[in-house]
């Protein structure tokens, strides 16, 4: 039996309808939601409704909300420089946490009289520098030897978080923690200052956005990124050197995320923790994904994603659900969200047999 339905790429799509496309997309997720938590007994629009409170209900809870989008869109830039040229970074994780350990480094080793500005430009080259390092590592080994990067870069988040791991157990345990296996808190001048209430990252953070931005759309090395990313052999033939290019996307990319370790460990954890990525290495690929590789959208849907992640952790305590419910809702609009590029990317039909003419 031959298949009816047939699927074809479409030649264009106007952006209206694109957006319309997208737009269905997500009233269908948050449809799809709110009948999945009717069938776990829970009432969608009181779930719904609290999750906006929980991240925007308050003063507080929008600053906090802007605390989870900081690190997100930073890791996210980091992510779309290497995804622009097809090197599929999968080590931000552990790209974060080695920012981290090197801002870290800076912060237990400079005297306390140190001036602030001064010591936390260390900590923020030393992050970067070690970042771009963890980076470096896969890159080099696929420009060379042409090793798969996905699963490398995958298994050097392990890496990182064990090295962390055995410095907060180890060689870096507070000696007046008791027995905790924990590093000493930051001293004051390795804070990051607060500028309205939230953490100077947020500016770093915008920062960032114009700057990928530029670098992506109005420099030699960004158009050398993209034309690697759509084909090597067109770079080849235009005489690029594809090594190089490889190694200097994955140094910005590992940098970028360096930096989200510097600031997770200055502004917020306040010391090194083997969890200090929290997450957002691996969220930063759903959302450089959605932006379409795009440094201007990539804040919008980081801020949205921050605001589900803040608003999960609003109901789990509010309303003393799970907060897998807040996953649930992130995964059903995930699904339809990033379903809806099959549909507009490829068009599809049902098979109709041609009639024959007399």
């Amino acid at each position: 039996m031959t298949n009816p339905i047939r699927i074809t790429k479409r030649a264009d799509l106007s952006r209206r309808n694109e957006i319309l496309i997208r737009l269905l997309a997500v009233v269908l997720s948050i449809v799809c939601a709110g009948l999945a938590l009717m069938i776990m007994g829970l009432d969608p629009i009181k779930i719904f409704s609290s999750i906006i409170e929980g991240c925007a209900g308050t003063e507080l809870r929008i600053k906090q909300t802007i605390v989870k989008a900081i690190p997100l869109t930073i890791a996210s830039l980091g992510i779309i420089v290497a995804f622009k040229m097809n090197f599929w970074n999968i080590g931000a994780e552990g790209q974060i946490t080695m920012g981290a350990f090197g801002a870290t480094l800076v912060a237990l080793n400079v005297p306390p009289t140190t001036p602030t500005a001064v010591t936390l430009l260390l900590m923020f080259i030393c992050a970067v520098i070690c970042g771009a390092i963890w980076a470096f590592i896969p890159a080099i080994f696929k420009a060379k030897l042409g090793t798969n990067e996905t699963i490398f870069t995958l298994m050097m988040n392990y890496v990182a978080i064990k090295f962390v791991t055995y410095l907060q157990y180890g060689p870096w345990i507070d000696p007046n923690g008791g027995g905790f296996p924990r590093i000493a808190q930051f001293t004051e001048n390795c804070i990051l200052p607060s500028v309205l209430g939230v953490n100077i990252g947020w500016i770093f953070a915008i920062i960032c956005v114009v700057l990928v931005y530029l670098f992506i759309n109005h420099t030699k090395t960004g158009y050398e990124i993209t034309v690697v990313g759509q084909s090597y052999e067109t770079a080849r033939y235009a005489g690029m050197n594809i090594s190089k290019i490889i190694v200097i996307a994955m140094l910005i990319s590992g940098g970028l995320c360096g930096t989200v370790g510097m600031i997770q460990a200055s502004a917020v954890e306040k010391t090194l923790v083997a969890t200090i990525a929290n997450g957002y290495g691996f969220t930063a690929i759903i959302t450089a994904w959605l932006s379409k590789l795009n440094p201007i959208t990539c804040v919008f849907i980081c801020v949205a994603f921050a605001a589900l992640i803040q608003g999960g952790a609003y109901i789990q305590i509010a309303l003393g659900v799970s907060s897998a419910v807040s996953s649930v809702v992130q995964g059903l609009i995930l699904f339809f969200v990033l379903g809806s590029e099959f549909f507009i990317q490829y068009k599809v039909s049902l098979k109709h047999k041609d009639k024959e003419v007399a």
